[in-house]
């Protein structure tokens, strides 16, 4: 009987697509180039794709010799005119899919790739280009007028652009999830082998079978969710005439990693948002929920803390945080025709049973358990009611729906106005979301596949002992989700996430090992990396849903943006005016394109004669209501039943249907991650390694200084940073004498006018210490031993700060104004802390700030 259990690693990795006039022949091969496949691919049929997958793994001199033959057989006689043989159209890395509109089928495929993190020796590749190649010949060919147009349509989704995939690793689900399957009982495994070639007599199922008695491996391949794949329409036509190893499944959102070097130990930090797939789309075009409960702009962040000395996933530590962000799951639009900055917010359903957030809700049960726990970022008190619409709604939804759950399992509601305390100067807004970070992160818990160390048994921290999730004989499994929204889910949302996110990485950190105390202080290597992710994580997403990158950042919240930076908060305000106002409706009808929202029919309306794309999204307009839910019995019985546990991570008969289960010797290829990482059959440069390229704290971070002190987890002054990362309001003097404070900017500019994000406070809430938009420029510091001269000398040449030369230097009236105004800075640095306040729970399940 095997003896453990691997992901199964696709044996498609490389492809060619070699053309006669009468076929398409896709050959796909490992990494090594010892196992083949082939697809034939018809080309004479104007419409239907005819695919035939021949079910036999082909050696390489085989595949020489059928190539051979393939050639030889299509050459044409001689003298006759046009070309002859087996010719090599395109090289590529993977099946994107097959797509139609109105005329034949075309055939996507990955021309390039780029690796962007390593999970366990998995690695993760970003799309750099792609090939879109038409299938039938042109002696059969059927043009229509409209196939250009539409062509054009579902090529302005770029492929190139944050889609993400894995040979090995299943990105559509969590780490928790993923290695919750791994560790499932090895006789459960061999039942599911046992029932799996019962029930197909598929030859595909009988590949790698060991002998009897031998040592061996169980393979695992689990069903991607669905949700985040964004080629899955694409894929439907060929997922039952082809081998799993040619689907290859593709998610939507942004991935990145970095190092953080512990004392010469290596840790990876790796960022994963997945972007959801159902009612997708661009921001003014997609708000709140469709009939089915998917809302608009939903992405699953999650954070993987992996210690990489160690490659398995069996033997090595790893640890995960998930959170999710998206709009307020409500029927509710805003209406850009009108073409003002912030369209008025409209109810468009009333739902007095909270149908909608129901189904959304009871997902949320089935894929992460409870405590389902809610924070709502956006205003409570305006002049004129606007943002407070989906606050009173969203109160009256869940406590509808509460009324109905065991105590136990209750929906948590945290609202808190962002908004109003960044304007407040007697208020820390990241110390308020650092303290309901820490209450969200005790009762979700997180997920780590070891056990508690010897050294946190012996002296255990109190914040330790609090910590909620499961806690199983492996380590801890996350329970619960932190579900984060604004309105546009956008800039206050990532800042939100960002220290929920800080939170759990100290967490994570201390259930590894790696720091004596769960807590990050912020100015150290460690959050400063931590933030990069963040920030990079946002901009994209920003620009994927709001057109633009985003306005408000981390440093904005604290205060400490350089004023150099006002402009270009304004040109991102404007960037997303113009994209939202111009170009989302293209955007969109790309997206429903792409997707399958929208099949191309002859005899039907064109995509771009709807005048709305509402019935596509909202399925039961145009059919029949089905049986309709309960309003009492909300849930899933199935779910709610092994709650606190998430449904799809439970072992029971409809979760293993859903795995795919093979035997395979220690040695093969399949599940031999060593070999897929390391691929001895390969030349490579040391200098090329992915681990040396990527983002590291010491180098990029750490400061340069002889002497200092290496720890990621040292707080640094402004001065001692690796990069130019500016302190806080206590280090505020010494960035007014380097000329790296906002201090000294004139106020930013009124966005009344132009502002269209929602993010933004316009009008009467508009913010009054202004905003920043996006990171400074790396500013060259001085070293710690240079601080004394800059202090002295501190009219030095404007040409080298500013960039531009003045006439004059500081004269003396002005230096004393600035350091008046420095005294004043440091005088409010106290009252702020002085006015910290805790939070309160009250008894209802909302906690109040």
């Amino acid at each position: 009987m095997p003896t453990a259990a691997a992901p199964i690693i696709s044996s498609v990795q490389k492809l060619v697509l070699y053309e006669t006039r009468a076929r398409y022949f896709l050959v796909g091969s490992n990494n090594a180039e010892t196992k083949y496949r082939v697809l034939k691919i018809d080309r004479t049929e104007p419409k239907d794709l005819v695919i035939i997958d021949d079910r036999h793994v082909y050696t390489q001199q085989e595949i020489r010799e059928l190539l051979g033959r393939l050639d030889l057989g299509n050459r044409t006689k001689m003298g006759q005119k046009g070309s002859s043989g087996l010719f090599r159209a395109v090289s590529a890395f993977g099946v994107v899919g097959f797509v139609r509109f109105l005329e034949g089928y075309y055939i996507v495929l990955i021309t390039k790739r780029r690796k962007m993190a390593d999970i366990g020796g998995h690695a993760i590749y970003k799309i750099e280009d792609t090939n879109m190649i038409y299938i039938p010949n042109d002696s059969v060919r059927v043009t229509h007028p409209d196939e250009a147009r539409y062509l054009r349509i579902f090529q302005n989704v770029d492929l190139s652009s944050n889609f993400y995939f894995s040979y090995s690793y299943d990105l559509s689900h969590s780490l928790q999830y993923n290695l919750t399957v791994l560790r499932m009982p090895l006789e459960m495994l061999k039942s599911e082998t046992t029932q799996n070639r019962q029930e197909s007599f598929d030859i595909f199922e009988d590949e790698g079978l060991i002998t009897q008695g031998g040592s061996g491996v169980f393979g695992i391949c689990s069903e991607p969710y669905m949700k985040y794949v964004w080629n899955g329409e694409l894929l439907d036509i060929i997922k039952s005439t082809v081998h799993r190893d040619w689907l290859l499944y593709i998610i939507h959102g942004f991935c990145g990693q970095s190092k953080l070097l512990i004392y010469g130990r290596p840790v990876y930090v790796t960022l994963i948002a997945r972007r959801s797939s159902k009612f997708a789309g661009t921001r003014f075009l997609k708000r709140g929920a469709n009939c089915e409960g998917d809302v608009a702009n939903e992405v699953e962040t999650e954070q993987i803390l992996c210690d990489a000395s160690v490659m398995s996933f069996t033997a090595g530590s790893y640890s995960s945080y998930v959170q999710v962000r998206g709009s307020v799951p409500l029927y509710w639009s805003q209406d850009i025709s009108t073409m003002m900055p912030k369209p008025p917010i409209t109810l468009d359903q009333a739902d007095p049973f909270a149908h909608v957030a129901a189904l959304h809700f009871d997902q949320m049960f089935q894929r992460f358990g409870s405590p389902i726990i809610i924070l709502n970022l956006v205003k409570e008190r305006e002049k004129r009611k606007h943002e407070r619409i989906l606050s009173e709604e969203l109160v009256a939804a869940v406590t509808y729906l509460n009324q109905f759950l065991p105590p136990e399992h209750t929906i948590v509601y945290i609202p808190w106005d962002m908004a109003k305390y960044t304007k407040s100067k007697l208020c820390n807004v990241l110390d308020r979301l650092n303290v309901i970070a820490e209450s969200v992160v005790k009762k979700t818990g997180f997920f780590v596949n070891r056990p508690d160390s010897y050294c946190s048994i012996l002296r255990p921290d109190e914040k330790w002992n609090e910590l909620g999730g499961c806690v199983i004989p492996t380590g801890r499994l996350q329970t619960g989700i932190l579900r984060t929204n604004c309105v546009d889910c956008l800039d206050r949302t990532n800042t939100a996430q960002f220290m929920v996110g800080k939170c759990a990485l100290a967490y994570q950190l201390y259930s590894l090992g790696l720091i004596d105390k769960p807590n990050l202080q912020f100015d150290t290597d460690a959050v400063r990396l931590f933030e990069e992710l963040y920030e990079d994580h946002g901009d994209t997403l920003s620009l994927q849903y709001g057109g633009s990158q985003l306005v408000h950042r981390v440093k904005t919240y604290r205060k400490i943006a350089p004023w150099t930076q006002h402009s270009k908060d304004i040109m991102q305000t404007l960037s997303r005016y113009y994209s939202n106002a111009f170009s989302d409706a293209d955007r969109q009808d790309s997206i429903n394109l792409f997707l399958g929202v929208y099949h191309p029919t002859e005899g039907k309306p064109h995509l771009w004669e709807l005048p709305t794309d509402f019935y596509l999204h909202h399925k039961n307009t145009m059919r029949l209501l089905p049986t309709r839910r309960s309003y009492t019995y909300w849930w899933t019985p199935e779910v709610i039943k092994h709650l606190p546990l998430p449904y799809d991570e439970v072992i029971c008969a409809a979760n293993l249907k859903k795995l795919i289960v093979k035997t395979f010797h220690k040695y093969e290829e399949e599940i031999d991650i060593h070999n897929e990482f390391f691929r001895p059959y390969e030349l490579s440069s040391f200098d090329d390694t992915f681990c040396l390229a990527m983002t590291s704290s010491a180098r990029d971070f750490m400061p340069k200084t002889v002497g200092i002190d290496p720890s990621p987890f040292t707080v640094r002054k402004p001065d001692e940073t690796g990069k130019s990362v500016l302190g806080n309001k206590s280090n505020r003097e010494e960035a007014v004498l380097q000329r790296k404070t906002a201090a000294s900017a004139p106020p930013p500019p009124s966005e009344e006018a132009m502002s269209s994000s929602s993010e933004d406070d316009s009008g009467t809430d508009r913010e009054e210490e202004g905003s920043v938009s996006q990171r400074s420029t790396p500013v060259k510091m001085t070293d710690s031993g240079d601080s004394a001269k800059v202090t002295e000398n501190v009219a030095q040449p404007m040409k080298e700060l500013y960039g531009i030369n003045l006439s004059d230097g500081l004269s003396e009236e002005d230096f004393s104004i600035y350091s008046r105004f420095v005294q004043l800075g440091q005088s409010q640095h106290k009252q702020d802390k002085n006015s910290q306040q805790p939070c309160s729970r009250c008894s209802d399940g909302v906690i109040k700030l």
